[in-house]
């Protein structure tokens, strides 16, 4: 028996508001995810959560006082399943609540979506294991994992301030880069761009500096997740990357989706997470029997790619590949535990990228480098364009589901975010 499940998981339950009984919604009343949102660009920030098409004002309910979302995240988490059963119980089918709450729901379409919280820190971890072996042996291919992989949660700290929601556009990064028949590097646009997919976790209750978070506890720290676009110039990184690791390669954007669907929300799509008898086994600081019984989260993942020509076409994006958070090689308490076991502090707000999420087959690639092998296969579409990295006027989308047999099916919304042509050269040189 799943001891996280209660009243708000039950598949019967079904809401007064009637886009979120669809089967195809993201946003049906068993997830209740959160955003920050404004009825206008400029209008006031808002605290709302989705339910089908409609976003709800929570604060306009009286449940909560506060439009902050980051000192939301900070309650205990009794404080948030209490919240999260209020708001579920408003929103059922013969609510009291029905009439007055009408008044505080605004068409999604209509509002303006911001990041749902202050990120003040950003670390992104590499948990994706398919993914570190192919890209692993495209340049290490007798050692394609380095020793310490299997033993500890590999991380860096990213950039927080070019985090952008689903939406964003950015120009094609410029970076020093260095071909292989070139004497000297040069300043030039990337040509090698892509994307990767990704969760990322977001912080609830920090822990106060020189306290580390035990394994038992971690996961009252992680508020919820959201989908993570983490824009990678694959040549700049070849450049700068040794010996200090990924810089300028990687902090030009990152984009996320607006809505964070809450750890509790997941509870119904756990599963048991164990490595493998013959790889190394965790330490015991990143081990406890609650991870081991359903430390795993079964969350579905798609790329799709939409280019200019397509959309000049009238055509639809295309779907690049499929992945799932349950082959990620580390859970979210082990990234919460290891990244505070030096004493590190956490705050409300703070962001953990998995890294890029691969699956074990070729069309299960998180990233175009792997899908092109290092841009030595190009992919073809269905329009005829090929493509080994990405071109400018390209959108990446990210979209995860959430279904298990005798529950009812959630989503995460869209995390879309475009590529601009790089800004002219004479401006930077």
């Amino acid at each position: 028996m799943n001891e996280l499940l209660n009243a708000t998981h039950d598949p019967q339950l079904r809401s007064w508001v009637a886009s979120a009984n669809g089967a195809g919604t993201d946003f049906p009343i068993q997830n209740l995810p959160f955003a920050t949102y404004s009825q206008g660009p400029q209008g006031a920030r808002k605290i709302g959560v989705a339910i089908g098409d409609q976003v709800l004002d929570v604060r306009a309910t009286g449940l909560i006082e506060t439009s902050d979302m980051n000192a939301l995240m900070a309650q205990s988490p009794a404080a948030m399943s209490a919240l999260r059963a209020a708001i579920s119980q408003g929103l059922s089918e013969g609510s009291a609540q029905h009439a007055e709450w009408a008044q505080f729901l605004s068409p999604q379409d209509a509002v303006t979506l911001h990041l749902p919280c202050r990120i003040g820190d950003y670390t992104d971890f590499y948990t994706g294991i398919h993914h570190a072996t192919t890209v692993g042996k495209l340049f290490r291919p007798d050692e394609p994992l380095l020793p310490n992989y299997k033993w500890v949660p590999i991380g860096y700290h990213g950039r927080a301030s070019s985090i952008g929601v689903s939406g964003q556009t950015f120009h094609r990064p410029m970076g020093q880069t260095k071909g292989p028949k070139e004497d000297v590097p040069v300043l030039r646009p990337s040509h090698r761009l892509d994307y990767e997919l990704e969760l990322g976790v977001l912080v609830g209750q920090g822990n106060a500096l020189g306290e580390p978070i035990a394994m038992g506890e971690a996961e009252a720290h992680a508020f919820g997740m959201v989908l993570l676009n983490d824009w990678s110039a694959r040549d700049v990184q070849a450049w700068e990357y040794q010996p200090l690791g990924p810089f300028l390669a990687k902090n030009f954007a990152s984009t996320i989706s607006p809505w964070i669907v809450t750890m509790e929300a997941l509870a119904p799509f756990r599963a048991p997470f164990t490595h493998p008898e013959s790889d190394p086994q965790p330490l015991p600081y990143l081990d406890s029997p609650a991870n081991r019984k359903q430390g795993g989260i079964g969350v579905a993942l798609e790329v799709w790619l939409h280019t200019q020509a397509m959309r000049d076409a009238g055509l639809g994006p295309e779907r690049l590949s499929q992945s799932n958070f349950l082959d990620a090689y580390w859970t979210v308490a082990q990234m919460l535990t290891h990244h505070t076991v030096n004493g590190c502090n956490l705050q409300p707000g703070d962001l953990l990228g998995t890294g890029t999420l691969s699956g074990p087959g070729p069309d299960q690639a998180g990233s175009l480098l792997e899908l092109s092998q290092g841009g030595k296969n190009a992919l073809t579409l269905a329009n005829g364009e090929t493509r080994t990295f990405l071109e400018d006027g390209d959108a990446v989308i990210l979209r995860a589901l959430c279904e298990r047999n005798g529950f009812r099916r959630i989503g995460f919304g869209d995390c879309r975010g475009q590529v601009l042509a790089a800004r002219a050269q004479a401006a930077v040189g």
